[in-house]
């Protein structure tokens, strides 16, 4: 199986901390040297393992904003 390389490009936020250590974070990273998406995922306090996520193009984080605007 091949590994999946990462290069976190920029952290935007951390949005929260398990008792375990682990970080949900927002982060822009490149996927296999590939352009650079939002990611939103848990990560070990060196980024050296990561829980399942979700990666958004920069125009699905901008329909996310609106959309959480207008939540109530």
């Amino acid at each position: 199986m091949m590994a999946i390389q990462y290069e976190i490009i920029e952290t935007i936020a951390v949005l929260s901390e398990s008792p375990k250590g682990l970080t949900k974070e927002l982060n822009l990273v490149s996927w296999n040297g590939r352009d650079p998406k939002y990611d939103l995922r848990d990560w070990a306090p060196e980024h050296e393992k990561m829980g399942k996520g979700v990666t958004l193009t920069k125009e699905e984080v901008l329909k996310l904003k609106e959309s959480l605007g207008n939540f109530n």
